[in-house]
């Protein structure tokens, strides 16, 4: 079976499952190949709705939660996007296929895997999507303040810089929790803050001056 097919399959799954919801959604996971954004050893697996190593510790997110992630934001061409950890560029690439890629700022803590990202993303068609190393617990002052921000790491809370780094009227979704976490939808509303939580789930932790202190993987 292609990989063509598999990712058919998938979305069909996604679909059943709740995790797709708008044809929107349905077509960028349609269209990004996970199999460029994986192992060699693991591409037979690119297109199962199943997390895959990257080396370090990280992963590439399953193919559910990046979903049910781009649903929460309600993504829509132009607006203006932050991704905290950017892993291997796959949550990038499905976004910049939302939004557009020169609106898509992605920051990784770790220089290798940025360096990957970078590689996957020019490869695959999303060379505008911008990725920088830094602590993504800080955020990306830069080109603040930003429609959209998801955070693809568990904390103790939203960090603080990148919440203030959100629009007025934007979103924001964040996993929070150590050995327990649950996915949030932040939103922002005339200065207030509101947090809807949308179930238990398992993202790796996140690390920087505003995340988890220590890093576990040096």
């Amino acid at each position: 079976m292609t990989e063509d097919a598999n990712r058919d399959r998938l979305v069909e799954r996604l679909r059943e499952e709740g995790y797709v919801r708008s044809p929107a959604v349905a077509a960028a996971i349609l269209t990004v190949p996970r199999e460029e954004f994986v192992r060699a050893v693991d591409r037979a697996r690119a297109n199962r709705d199943v997390p895959l190593p990257i080396g370090g510790g990280q992963v590439v997110t399953a193919p559910h939660l990046v979903a049910n992630v781009a649903e929460l934001l309600d993504l829509a061409p132009g607006l203006t996007v932050l991704e905290v950890g950017t892993g291997s560029g796959y949550h990038a690439a499905i976004t910049a296929e939302l939004v557009g890629a020169e609106n898509v700022y992605s920051i990784e803590r770790r220089p290798d895997l940025a360096e990957r990202a970078r590689e996957n993303l020019d490869r695959t068609g999303y060379s505008d999507v911008t990725v920088v190393v830094g602590d993504g617990t800080k955020g990306y002052p830069d080109h603040a303040p930003y429609d959209r921000i998801y955070v693809a790491a568990a904390g103790p809370d939203a960090p603080e810089p990148v919440l203030e780094q959100l629009k007025d009227g934007g979103r924001m979704v964040v996993p929070i929790g150590t050995r327990e976490q649950t996915l949030y939808l932040v939103e922002k509303r005339d200065g207030d803050v509101s947090r809807t939580p949308f179930g238990g789930v398992r993202f790796v932790p996140l690390v920087g001056e505003y995340g988890l202190e220590n890093d576990a993987d040096g």
